[in-house]
C-alpha cells in the first residue's frame, strides 16, 4: 500500500494561507485543497507485480496541459528526441539519473526491481505548487512563479519523489509518525545522492540541501531542507522558518503534516549527514549503500527511529565489521542526533 508522498510540505501551504497576498493564498489554499483531494481518493494503492521482468530503462513522459487528468498527452519517451520544452527534458533526465543511480550502484531495475516504465507527467494543474509520486507515476506542478518555480528544476526533487517508489515497493513504511518521518527522510537521503552522482560530488563538495532551486529570488530561502543544518533552510515573511529539528530532544509532536513526517526527518537526515562526513569520499560507496540494503531488507512499516539506527548499524557490522570505521560512523551519526542503540 501506498500514499500519496508530496514534496511540499503542508505547513509551507499553511504558512502563506495565513501570511500572503491575495493571489499567494488563493494559490496555496488551491494547492493544499487539491493535494489532500488527491490523497482522498486514492488513499492506498495496491502493488501489482508485472509477470515479466524488463532488463532496460522505460521512461515516458506525459503533458497534463494545465489539467488534471493523468496521465495526459504523451510528449517523450525512451530514446526519443530532446523537447523543446524544458520541463519535459528535466523530468526525463531526472527520472533517467535516479534509475542509472540505483541500476548502476545498487543493482535495483528501476523501482520495483523489476523494470517498471517511469511515468511522469509535467504540467499539471495551474500555478501548482507541489510535485508527487502517487503511487505509480510521477506528477509535476509548474510552480506560481512568485514563490516557487518549475518542480522538475531540482533533481534531488525528481529523486526523492521516485524514491517514495522504491520505498513503497520495499519497507512501505507507514507515511505517519516515526515511520512516516523515515519515509520522507529515505527520500531526502538518495534525493541527495542522486544529486551528488551526477555531479560527481564528494561529500565535503555537496551542499546537502533538498529543493536548491524550487524557491525563486523573491523567497528568504535557499531550499525546503537542509540535512547539513536543518532548521536552516529559509526564513521568510511569508513562509515562515524552517521548523526541521536536529535533535530528538527537539522533536516536535504534531497531528500536523501526518505527525510531522516533513519536520522531524531533520533528525535521521542529520544523522546521515554525520555518518557521511565521517566516512568521506562518495556517498553513494558507503553510507548510501548501508541505507538502502536496511531500506530493502529490514525496516519494516512501523518501524521508527530506533530501529532505524539498529538496523543500519546491523548492515555496517554485517558488510565492514563490528570494530570498522563504517560501523562507527554510523554509530556516531544516529549518536549525535539523540538515538543510540
Amino acid at each position: 500500500m501506498s500514499n500519496i508522498c508530496y514534496i511540499t510540505p503542508p505547513h509551507i501551504l499553511r504558512e502563506v494561507i495565513k501570511r500572503g497576498n491575495d493571489r499567494q493564498r488563493e494559490w496555496a489554499l488551491n494547492t493544499l485543497m487539491l493535494s489532500e483531494r488527491f490523497r482522498g481518493s486514492r488513499q492506498s494503492i495496491s502493488i501489482t507485480m508485472v509477470s515479466e521482468v524488463i532488463e532496460e530503462k522505460k521512461r515516458y513522459v506525459y503533458d497534463a496541459k494545465g489539467g488534471y487528468i493523468l496521465p495526459g498527452v504523451l510528449v517523450r519517451e525512451e530514446g526519443g528526441k530532446d523537447s523543446n520544452d524544458k520541463t519535459v527534458n528535466e523530468a526525463y533526465d531526472g527520472a533517467g539519473a535516479t534509475y542509472d543511480l540505483f541500476k548502476n550502484v545498487y543493482e535495483r531495475n528501476s523501482i520495483d526491481d523489476r523494470g517498471m516504465s517511469i511515468i511522469s507527467t509535467v504540467h499539471y494543474g495551474k500555478e501548482y505548487n507541489n510535485a508527487f509520486w502517487d503511487g505509480r507515476q510521477m506528477v509535476y506542478g509548474d510552480g506560481d512563479g512568485e514563490i516557487f518555480n518549475r518542480f522538475t528544476k531540482s533533481i534531488d526533487v525528481i529523486a526523492h519523489e521516485l524514491t517514495h517508489g522504491i520505498t513503497q515497493y520495499e519497507a512501505a513504511l507507514v507515511y505517519w509518525d516515526q515511520p512516516g518521518a523515515l519515509n520522507e527522510h529515505m527520500s531526502d537521503v538518495f534525493g541527495s545522492i542522486v544529486k551528488q552522482y551526477v555531479m560527481n560530488q564528494k561529500v565535503d563538495e555537496a551542499d546537502w540541501l533538498i529543493g536548491e532551486g524550487l524557491f525563486t529570488s523573491k523567497v528568504n530561502g535557499i531550499a525546503l531542507r537542509s540535512m547539513k543544518k536543518p532548521g536552516s533552510a529559509y526564513d521568510d515573511p511569508i513562509l515562515g522558518k524552517d521548523p526541521q529539528p536536529s535533535h530528538m530532544k527537539d522533536y516536535v509532536d504534531t497531528n500536523d503534516d501526518n505527525g510531522g513526517v516533513h519536520i522531524n526527518s531533520g533528525i535521521p537526515n542529520h544523522a546521515f549527514y554525520l555518518t557521511a562526513m565521517e566516512l568521506g569520499g562518495y556517498s553513494w560507496e558507503k553510507a548510501g549503500l548501508i541505507w538502502y540494503i536496511a531500506l530493502r531488507d529490514l525496516l519494516r512499516r512501523r518501524s521508527n527511529f530506533k530501529r532505524a539506527a539498529q538496523v543500519t548499524c546491523k548492515v555496517a557490522e554485517r558488510i565492514f565489521g563490528k570494530n570498522s570505521k563504517e560501523y562507527n560512523a554510523v554509530y556516531n551519526g544516529w549518536k549525535e542526533v539523540g538515538i543510540e542503540i
